[in-house]
Order: C-alpha cells, then sequence, then structure tokens
C-alpha cells in the first residue's frame, strides 16, 4: 500500500511494517510514527540520528537513486531491531549493510563530498558542470557525474546534510555556489 497523507498512513491497521520515505523529523509526524509501536517502522532519515528522534525506529538511506542500489544502508540504535531487519531484508530478498546512526550515514556524506568538490571546482571557473561530469565518470567509473547526481538527489538534500555536518566538523562546509544555487532551487 501507498500512502502519501499521514491520515492513510495511520487509518490501516493489518500493515507488518511502516516505510516512511517522506519523513520529516517534525512534531506532528513523530508523535504519528510512535503511534506504530509494535511494527516496525523504517524511516528515510539522513541527517539526524536515532539519538535524535527515537531509538524505536529504523533510519535506511532512501535518497533518489538510493534505493536503486545493490545494498541499502540501514542504521538501528536499538540492537533488537537487527533481527527485524535482517528477517524483512531477507523476506524481501534485498541486501542491507548495518552503518553507525550518525548524520549523513556512509554513501550521502561521500556523495555529497564529491558534489562539494566540483562546485567549487566550477566555482574556481576550472572547469563546465558538462565536463566535470564527463571526467568524474570517465577518471572514476561512477554511474552519474557530481552535478547530475545533485539533480537526481536533489541540490537541497545534498546543501541540507553538508550544512548539518559542517555543524560539528569544518571540512563539510558547503561552497558558496553550491548554497546560492540550492537556495535559488528552494527560497
Amino acid at each position: 500500500m501507498w500512502a502519501d497523507t499521514m491520515k492513510v498512513f495511520y487509518s490501516v491497521s493489518d500493515i507488518d511494517v511502516y516505510f516512511d520515505l517522506l519523513f520529516a523529523d517534525d512534531p506532528e509526524r513523530m508523535a504519528g510514527l510512535l503511534r506504530l509501536k509494535g511494527k516496525p517502522v523504517f524511516i528515510n532519515s539522513i541527517n539526524g540520528s536515532l539519538a535524535e528522534s527515537d531509538k524505536s525506529l529504523v533510519r535506511i538511506n532512501a535518497w533518489p537513486t538510493m534505493l536503486n542500489r545493490k545494498t541499502t544502508e540501514v542504521a538501528i540504535a536499538d540492537p533488537s531491531k537487527e533481527k527485524i531487519v535482517s528477517d524483512l531484508f531477507s523476506e524481501l530478498k534485498w541486501t542491507y549493510q548495518l552503518v553507525p546512526d550518525v548524520p549523513g550515514m556512509i554513501t550521502p556524506r561521500v556523495i555529497s563530498m564529491i558534489v562539494n568538490e566540483a562546485y567549487y571546482t566550477l566555482e574556481q571557473e576550472v572547469s563546465t558542470k558538462e565536463e566535470i561530469d564527463i571526467a568524474m565518470k570517465l577518471g572514476t567509473n561512477y554511474p552519474l557525474g557530481p552535478f547530475e547526481w545533485s539533480e537526481k538527489i536533489g541540490l537541497k538534500n545534498i546543501y541540507s546534510l553538508l550544512n548539518r555536518l559542517s555543524l560539528t566538523e569544518e571540512r563539510y562546509q558547503p561552497c558558496e555556489l553550491l548554497k546560492r544555487e540550492a537556495k535559488l532551487i528552494n527560497p
């Protein structure tokens, strides 16, 4: 079943597991999710951690393009959730990797930094977006260039993660050009 409103999401009682791929860490949504205790709840939460929300939830990396990968990144804070994750992913015939419950997980951190560095390169007028994408695909065999990734994932998502990570680690400071473009897209 697909539900795009919280009202529908909570009105169904015969569901074994919930995936909130549109997760937003706001009080109303969290209150609704916490009413589902007893059922596994997976949330698409990249910027936060379960220590900041609720340890009964399970975080997955469901950024655009990430669910198409062979392996899904999963973070848990409660070790008892590992069996639930294992059983569910086995049933779905999906592969997963448990990752630390830290903001950014692994792949989003890496891709965000690649995009950020590409923006620094563009800002310094070393090359164009198209040339940087081609160079990264040919030179690293990545499926997408950094600007192609930023379009698919959403520059807002990348900027938001970099901004969050930069609060504790300066190396994640978003490039000014990236920041300006992200704000133009999402004022």
